[in-house]
């Protein structure tokens, strides 16, 4: 090998590997010529997300922003209150006059205004629970549900995030739907109520705004998200249109007045200036009174118009912007049917309805359940039957029309099934009961009313088909009961030998 081929190996091996570049997320299409997509070194590459104004933790801010912005507390307000609007039902459980009872101990209490309160607050601040208070126990210990008596149940308690302290031990172990939530809630000097008390977390309902990935959740102290932190940009956008379009209705007239010499007349100022002003006050004078319009014969007067056109799609481009950030339609969130030909936005709130029996299903469904259940033992004062569960009704309404067919569909199915001997006539009753909240009839039967059918000899169709035979001499026969003539009557048993 030469020297120089000596000297060119040594170079190669001796020369320290070259670093690689940074390179930016480059975007799937790229044309570098026409500097089009993203790496393309256009101003797109400086587009990044960063985590800034964090608003969740400035509750002073997001208190500011909830009193007055209406747009704020629509979205905080409005899927608390769809959550909880509609209530429970507990189907074929329970008596009617039990399920009475538990609705009117519902309202008693104010459970669903609890509840909303709790999402709420759990909305704007990123985190709330509600202390369910049980009377005569100490909070600071286990629920036992078995354990209470009839009254003892005093309703819930909405607590914000700030009301509570930081807990930064004691967390649950690892296992279970609670991993890592704190076995105590520690109650702040200035809260609403248990001031300075450890709560354990089976007396308390758990909510949270938007849920964040673990490490975010750790810097919230274990809490999620307020969803006003993640529409912040939209919402400013909205704000400042809405402000700039109510600027403009300032400057939708003016007038323009040329006044030959006027700046030599300001220059000079004295009387001249006087009379240039005693001029303009005269013009609004009879502009106001009269609509005259005095000018000397050399000055000139105009009037500009400012055109609005637009405006209307601008606002509108934003404020569906504002509904999809935070997912709520247009017809809930600013009641406004969305713009297209036949376009009620029915659709689109029903598809909201379906988002909100989603997180219902959800959020809701567990702590209910151990609501209901501990409100059944306190009003009915025993353990809830077999197969209890609280189901949400739905939030869509129907109308008298579509209620109306409801119950005659309702009514067909019973009858029949009544009339084949599938289920009895109390059993009837109570099914017609049952519908009533959603018919809006059938409400008045009684329970005296299902205990006197209970009591009531069984019909034909109740009797044992096999001990029915065809007419003739045999045993099993139905005949008609005595004394009662071909027309009515109700059929008896023919003893057999």
């Amino acid at each position: 090998m030469s020297r120089r081929s000596q000297r060119r190996a040594r170079g190669r091996s001796q020369a320290a590997p070259r670093p690689q570049m940074d390179r930016a997320t480059a975007d799937s299409f790229q044309n570098m010529q026409a500097r089009l997509g993203v790496g393309a070194g256009n101003m797109s590459d400086a587009n990044t997300y960063v985590l800034s104004n964090l608003l969740t933790r400035q509750p002073r801010t997001l208190e500011a922003m909830y009193r007055g912005s209406w747009v704020v507390g629509a979205v905080v307000d409005a899927v608390a209150e769809d959550m909880t609007r509609e209530g429970v039902d507990f189907g074929s459980t329970m008596a009617p006059s039990a399920i009475e009872r538990i609705h009117a101990a519902e309202d008693d209490l104010q459970i669903w205004q609890s509840l909303q309160e709790v999402i709420q607050w759990s909305r704007l601040y990123g985190g709330a629970i509600g202390v369910i208070d049980i009377d005569g126990q100490d909070v600071s210990t286990e629920l036992n549900v078995d354990t209470i008596g009839q009254g003892q149940f005093l309703g819930i308690t909405p607590l914000g995030r700030w009301e509570l302290l930081p807990v930064t031990s004691d967390s649950m172990p690892l296992n279970g739907t609670v991993v890592g939530r704190p076995e105590f809630y520690k109650v702040g000097p200035q809260a609403s109520a248990f001031q300075l008390q450890d709560i354990h977390h089976s007396r308390v309902i758990r909510m949270e705004g938007v849920k964040l990935p673990y490490f975010q959740r750790i810097a919230e102290a274990g809490w999620g998200m307020s969803v006003v932190e993640r529409m912040y940009d939209r919402l400013v956008a909205y704000d400042s249109a809405s402000q700039g379009s109510a600027q403009l209705i300032y400057k939708a007239y003016l007038r323009t007045l040329k006044i030959k010499g006027l700046r030599s007349i300001l220059a000079a100022g004295g009387k001249a200036e006087t009379a240039v002003e005693k001029h303009v006050e005269a013009i609004r004078k009879f502009q106001s009174s009269e609509g005259l319009t005095m000018l000397d014969s050399e000055d000139d007067f105009e009037t500009h118009t400012y055109s609005f056109s637009g405006l209307n799609d601008l606002l509108l481009g934003f404020g569906q912007q504002l509904s999809g950030a935070t997912q709520i339609p247009l017809v809930r969130l600013f009641g406004q049917s969305p713009a297209g030909l036949n376009s009620t936005g029915e659709s689109d709130l029903r598809n909201y309805y379906d988002a909100i029996r989603a997180k219902q299903q959800k959020d809701l469904r567990e702590p209910v359940n151990k609501v209901m259940s501990i409100l059944y033992r306190s009003v009915i004062g025993s353990p809830p039957p077999q197969g209890f569960r609280a189901t949400f009704n739905p939030l869509w309404q129907m109308s008298d029309t579509e209620k109306g067919q409801l119950a005659k569909t309702i009514v067909d199915a019973v009858g029949t099934a009544s009339e084949l001997g599938l289920i009895s006539a109390p059993s009837a009753m109570r099914e017609l009961k049952q519908s009533a909240d959603q018919t809006g009839v059938f409400s008045n039967i009684t329970d005296d009313e299902i205990k006197e059918a209970e009591l009531a000899p069984p019909r034909p169709t109740e009797l044992d088909p096999d001990a029915v035979a065809p007419a003739g001499d045999g045993p099993g026969q139905v005949i008609p009961a005595p004394g009662a003539d071909g027309e009515g009557g109700e059929a008896v048993r023919q003893p057999t030998a």
